[in-house]
């Protein structure tokens, strides 16, 4: 799930209109979640402290699968092909079937690569538009030039729609709480937007997208999800996409999702160390937290970009682009920490956020993490 997962959990991935968390907090009617991570997320993450239910980070809730953990004993584990799903375990217990019985279930839904994120969001946000709707009431869509057509619309408190035309014949629209969508823009469903968040004046967005918390959206978007505080304000096309938080495309950036031989798309599988064949005809950027492109960049077809990258220049970037690497299609030099983190909290001030200690060591910790990738370091020692 690189680069994804360097600043997060699975489980704290957005897919649909919630977190994978979220999700499960709904559906089981917990309080609280906790995360088993990597060491140095653990500052930033509360982990378990007490024996307690434990679900594979990127299995997602479905009908059945809630039904059988809501029934499951404590001498139990769950398993689909083999695979541990879920189980009661202790925080320092190795996720292993042991001596518990065991209980299979032939089929899970699960995000195991970052692509499967934008390729199961559209389910995923009719799932969650049965969820979050059910039992509650939608504020109303009273703006006499908005055109909707279909019904399957929901509006939190202080979410607002201006001379728009909206579409949830394919799919259901949910605006979160104080979200705003302008004059002119087009929306088909499924579709989301997160709290606070803005889609610009003519937006053009197609379906099975997802727009997180506090961001802001125009051009063309299509099949893709923002995870959140990420601003893709301006034209330009973003298409079978992931962003992570604190991401900013420049003005009339593109990314291409389809290869012109019309072949499978491959992308950097961070594990391997090699490309892998996705099983996609359509795949285009996967982005880490607070990576940055300038105006008119162009993004090749299953492009990676790791955390802290600052993209720039003339040119098709590689479709491999390291963390913290600052440059373009004519080379990288790295993003210092230093110059990064200043950056950074000048970026989440204007959000209400700081970026604290705990923060900075833990992106500090990936910078050193993903050395061995800025290949250009080793050359310049």
């Amino acid at each position: 799930m690189l680069p994804l997962t360097y600043t997060r959990p699975v489980a704290d991935l957005r897919v649909g209109v919630l977190k994978i968390r979220e999700k499960w907090e709904k559906e089981l009617g917990a309080q609280t979640s906790s995360f088993r991570t990597a060491d140095y997320l653990s500052a930033l993450f509360q982990t378990p402290s007490t024996k307690c239910l434990t679900i594979g980070g990127g299995v997602l809730p479905t009908r059945k699968l809630v039904e059988v953990l809501s029934n499951l004993k404590e001498n139990e584990v769950l398993t689909s092909q083999g695979n541990v799903v879920a189980g009661f375990f202790a925080p320092d217990e190795t996720i292993e079937v042991g001596d518990r019985d065991i209980r299979e279930l032939s089929e899970i839904q699960e995000i195991l690569y970052p692509w499967d994120i934008f390729r199961q969001n559209g389910e995923e946000i009719r799932r969650d538009f049965q969820l979050l709707s059910q039992g509650n009431t939608s504020e109303k869509l009273d703006d006499p030039h908005t055109r909707l057509y279909g019904e399957s619309i929901f509006l939190e408190a202080g979410a607002t729609v201006k001379a728009a035309i909206l579409n949830t014949e394919s799919g259901p629209i949910y605006l979160g709480k104080n979200s705003e969508v302008q004059e002119g823009a087009m929306i088909r469903g499924p579709f989301s937007l997160g709290e606070g968040s803005v889609v610009n004046m003519g937006a053009k967005i197609r379906g099975d997208t997802t727009v997180g918390p506090y961001s802001k959206v125009g051009g063309e978007v299509s099949n893709s999800v923002i995870q959140g505080y990420s601003n893709k304000g301006h034209d330009g096309f973003l298409g079978n996409a992931v962003l992570g938080e604190w991401c900013n495309l420049g003005a009339d950036s593109n990314n291409s999702n389809l290869k012109n031989n019309y072949e499978n798309v491959k992308m950097w599988d961070y594990e391997a160390g090699r490309f892998t064949d996705t099983g996609l005809q359509f795949c285009g950027l996967i982005m880490g937290d607070h990576s940055k492109c300038g105006i008119n960049t162009m993004f090749n077809t299953g492009t990676s970009v790791g955390v802290f990258a600052n993209i720039f220049g003339e040119g098709f970037p590689r479709n491999i682009v390291p963390s913290f690497a600052w440059g373009g299609a004519s080379g990288f030099s790295t993003y210092q920490t230093k110059k990064a983190f200043k950056t950074a909290d000048l970026v989440m001030q204007r959000r209400g956020k700081k970026l604290t200690d705990a923060h900075m060591a833990v992106l500090s910790h990936i910078f050193e993490l993903t050395s061995a990738s800025r290949i250009w370091e080793r050359s310049a020692k």
